[in-house]
């Protein structure tokens, strides 16, 4: 990222990174879809060098391609990162960023308010394969400072918890970690322009790109950002895959090869390789378009949601609204320090009746749409006790607060008294 690039605001940085100049082939100001598997080599030479990491660019369309490349960078100077990686969803997003530094016999330390596909990978999918956990509440200092172990290797962590949009003490968690050497991935999904976790000491920002980034519930996608901050090579023995020669790869040692971009670097040229969880061309254009109105799409967000949390909690029929933005919610002072201007348009509120009730409600809604998504332009509602986290074992719901009565708004950028009205005329029913 350059020097002048540093300077600029979001608002800036959303439409020009990455394509400064005109498109170099056509002089197109908008980025090109480059729709191509593979690319020509001027020489065997160039090819080799290519292979060998000894020269920067496209060797096949599973590892790069350069409308993808532009989103990449994008996304990464957002977030003040050194170098980004796009894949093909947010679930591929977080299961590089771990399996990058978690193997067979190592452990991570993850939140207990995590969203219920993040959770079950951890806890189950990457269970199955040698990696073991710890699930803590990691604003419990304490608590999280006795779940790092020698063999942890990340405390893995979202922004806001999901589905109740609690606040992560991020600077407190930073320095727990960092005094045992161990990096931080932070899920900033439902915080993109108004959260940079790296400057609170996140090591690794994961996004499900589908999500606010896209903002039009149209193209999958992830993307990795690497803060390019941790130093690999003095943790050379916990942080083999990244600091020591590489099997797979002719012994190359990505700490040196890569520098600061080292995490993500690896990811593309390793498991990227093998498991080939790529990004289209197409969707990466189409979450390209939705970052260029992102900073415009989150001020109308957040005034919304704000406005939508203060009405249910006054309403004699929610009996209780799961929001840092309220004084009586455990994590306000929290969210009054990392959020000033506001933030969380996913969060949940309590139906004061039975299941029924809640179902009733939902289905009486006339603009949100009932689907499993979140961070739409478009108003969306969900029960997850029966969707989204019914995976969950009764243990798992409870530890994430999650009951039979509880609703999952996510507040889109409608007129917000459009909005007021649909909630009141569906409490109404119940």
């Amino acid at each position: 990222m350059s020097t002048q690039t540093k300077k600029l605001h979001v608002e800036t940085l959303a439409l020009h990174v990455g394509q400064e100049t005109p498109d170099p082939a056509t002089d197109a100001r908008a980025v090109p879809i480059y729709q191509t598997t593979s690319y020509v080599f001027r020489n065997s030479q160039h090819a080799a060098d290519r292979f060998g990491l000894r020269d920067a660019g496209n060797i096949y369309g599973r590892l790069t391609n350069s409308t993808q490349g532009v989103f990449e960078d994008r996304v990464a100077a957002l977030e003040g990162g050194v170098a980004g990686l796009a894949v093909a969803s947010g679930a591929a997003a977080v299961t590089y960023a771990l399996q990058n530094i978690a193997q067979n016999g190592d452990h991570i330390v993850a939140a207990d308010n995590l969203y219920g596909g993040s959770y079950n990978l951890i806890t189950h999918t990457l269970s199955t394969q040698g990696v073991a956990y710890t699930i803590v509440n990691v604003n419990d200092l304490k608590a999280l400072e006795a779940a790092i172990q020698p063999n942890t290797k990340a405390v893995y962590v979202e922004t806001f918890g999901n589905p109740n949009s609690d606040v992560t003490n991020l600077d407190a968690i930073a320095e727990i970690a960092h005094k045992h050497n161990t990096i931080v991935i932070v899920d900033n999904t439902f915080a993109p322009i108004i959260f940079r976790p790296i400057e609170h000491g996140a090591d690794v920002v994961v996004h499900s790109a589908t999500k606010f980034i896209g903002g039009h519930g149209s193209s999958l996608g992830g993307v990795i950002v690497d803060a390019g901050k941790f130093d690999w090579k003095a943790n050379a023995d916990k942080y083999p895959t990244i600091a020591k020669p590489d099997p797979s790869y002719h012994g190359a040692v990505f700490a040196d090869v890569a520098g600061a971009a080292a995490f993500v670097t690896r990811i593309r040229a390793v498991i990227l390789r093998d498991t080939g969880s790529t990004i289209s061309p197409f969707n990466a254009w189409i979450l390209l378009q939705g970052v260029e109105s992102l900073p415009l799409r989150i001020e109308r967000h957040t005034y919304n949601a704000q406005k939508v949390v203060e009405y249910l909690a006054n309403h004699p029929k929610v009996k209780s609204v799961s929001h840092p933005l309220l004084p009586s919610h455990p994590d306000h002072e929290l969210f009054k320090k990392y959020f000033p201007n506001g933030g969380g348009s996913i969060f949940t509120f309590e139906i004061k009746g039975t299941q029924e009730d809640a179902w009733k409600f939902i289905d009486s809604l006339q603009i949100f749409s009932l689907l499993a998504n979140v961070a739409d332009v478009k108003s969306l509602v969900i029960h997850p006790y029966t969707t989204t986290h019914s995976q969950l074992s009764p243990e798992e719901l409870e530890e994430q607060h999650i009951t039979p009565t509880t609703v999952r708004l996510s507040i889109g950028v409608e007129h917000i008294d459009d909005i007021i009205a649909d909630l009141e005329q569906a409490l109404s029913k119940i």
